[in-house]
């Protein structure tokens, strides 16, 4: 019997010391509501940095990698898109485009 309450004190005492919460994971917010209203949401991003994004992305897209104007022409050309399903578009280019003959 005294091993018993020995047992149950001990489970007490365990339960109470994991399963305890801190004042630092009270003081969150998150704690009572953890999801944002839709104005509060994207309060974080300012408007100048998504400008700013956005004017990269299109300066990126004007200035393309040579390999990628050339995955672009052969995807546009059929017989250079399945041979580059099997060898890779860098071999699919240079077998189709590769050696442009000039007379």
């Amino acid at each position: 019997m005294r091993t018993l309450i020995v047992l149950t004190l001990l489970a007490v005492l365990v339960m109470a010391a994991t399963c305890y919460e801190s004042r630092e994971s009270m003081e969150s917010h998150e704690y009572l509501n953890p999801f944002l209203n839709r104005r509060r949401a994207n309060d974080f991003i300012q408007a100048d940095m998504r400008l700013r994004a956005i004017t990269q992305e299109r300066i990126r897209e004007r200035s393309k990698a040579a390999h990628e104007h050339q995955r672009e022409l052969c995807e546009d050309y059929y017989p250079c898109d399945m041979y580059a399903l099997r060898h890779g578009y860098a071999a699919a280019y240079k077998h189709y485009f590769g050696r442009r003959r000039t007379k």
